[in-house]
């Protein structure tokens, strides 16, 4: 989400993002929490995969969303958070659907702690997977 972030709020481009959290941030974090390396290829695909889509992406969440309120009226960190969702929603079959809503619903959770973001980000996301997946939910639950 802050590759996103930065990228929307700076204006960086892909591959200058890309190199800086490849050779700086992500070496940072790893030592700095002692945690399992992050996934590089992930990133890259996800990165990519969001910039190439975004047309796309953002067609598929603003059919969702209340009229009045595209994508880009959301804040910054929300609309990162949906178009990442929203691409491995549409593009990579290969993750369930429910483990992509969980998982940036938790990414929500924890930029928003206080607010109604989560929430919202959840109806916004089971909505769209609901659209762009129906084959993954059980027949006759809408």
């Amino acid at each position: 989400m802050q590759a996103l972030y930065q990228m929307d709020v700076g204006g960086r481009d892909l591959l200058e993002t890309l190199a800086e959290f490849e050779s700086r941030r992500l070496a940072d974090e790893v030592a700095e929490d002692e945690m399992v390396p992050p996934d590089v290829n992930f990133l890259r695909d996800l990165l990519r995969g969001v910039v190439a889509e975004q047309r796309k992406v953002d067609a598929e969440v603003n059919r969702v969303l209340a009229e009045g309120w595209p994508l880009k009226r959301l804040d910054v960190t929300l609309r990162a958070i949906l178009r990442a969702a929203g691409y491995e929603l549409l593009m990579r079959r290969d993750v369930p659907v429910r483990a992509i809503i969980s998982e940036y619903v938790d990414i929500a959770r924890a930029f928003f702690e206080e607010g109604e973001e989560p929430s919202f980000a959840n109806a916004v996301l089971d909505t769209l997977g609901r659209r762009i997946r129906a084959d993954e939910f059980p027949a006759g639950r809408a």
